[in-house]
């Protein structure tokens, strides 16, 4: 007899991938209008954010949702950025130029992966594609923006990074809402079960 697989793990990824969005959002508007703020604050803010993402990946990971698509990078990308969380908690007031780089590494690798997430979207049929794609271009070209560092003031720079922190959290929130479909009688995958009917027998 199949069983009914818990949608559990999916909404708290869902619901943990929205709201980390929304306040990578609101870090990255606060950066734009007060790029004095020390870099120690910054960097230890950013170091929490990162670990806490990082593990709502992972739980996105493993929830297998029904399209796969929000979630199909996660294990590697929430390994990432829990690497990268713990290093700017350590000392988070030397790491500025250091959070520059990997934010913007990151940014950068997660708005082409979300490219790739975009043209499965129209390949699924959601209508929404064309959005995910626009803003993973958008997302992919600020990263590479703040990479690249055309001005090496400390107040542009953090303003450069702010931007960037509105145009992940915007994906983010853009791709979790229209690719991530919770079906609560959804079961589980066929090899699942097999392997599951293989072990009884």
């Amino acid at each position: 007899m199949r069983t009914v697989r818990s949608v559990l793990p999916m909404q708290t990824a869902k619901t943990g991938y929205a709201v980390i969005s929304v306040i990578l959002g609101m870090l990255g508007v606060f950066l734009i209008c007060k790029p004095e703020v020390s870099t120690a604050a910054a960097g230890t803010a950013a170091g929490i954010l990162l670990v806490v993402f990082g593990c709502i990946k992972l739980v996105g990971y493993f929830s297998k949702d029904l399209y796969r698509l929000a979630f199909q990078f996660d294990l590697a990308c929430g390994l990432l950025l829990l690497i990268l969380g713990a290093v700017l908690l350590t000392k988070p007031q030397d790491l500025m130029r250091f959070l520059c780089a990997v934010t913007g590494f990151y940014v950068t690798a997660d708005g082409l992966m979300k490219i790739q997430t975009a043209h499965d979207a129209r390949r699924f049929g959601l209508r929404s594609w064309w959005a995910i794609l626009l803003t993973a271009v958008l997302t992919a070209g600020a990263g590479i923006l703040l990479l690249v560092r055309p001005s090496q003031s400390a107040r542009l720079l953090t303003q450069l990074l702010g931007c960037v922190l509105c145009a992940e959290g915007l994906l983010n929130l853009l791709t979790v809402l229209m690719t991530v479909k919770i079906v609560r009688n959804q079961k589980p995958d066929m090899i699942e079960v097999q392997f599951e009917e293989a072990n009884k027998q």
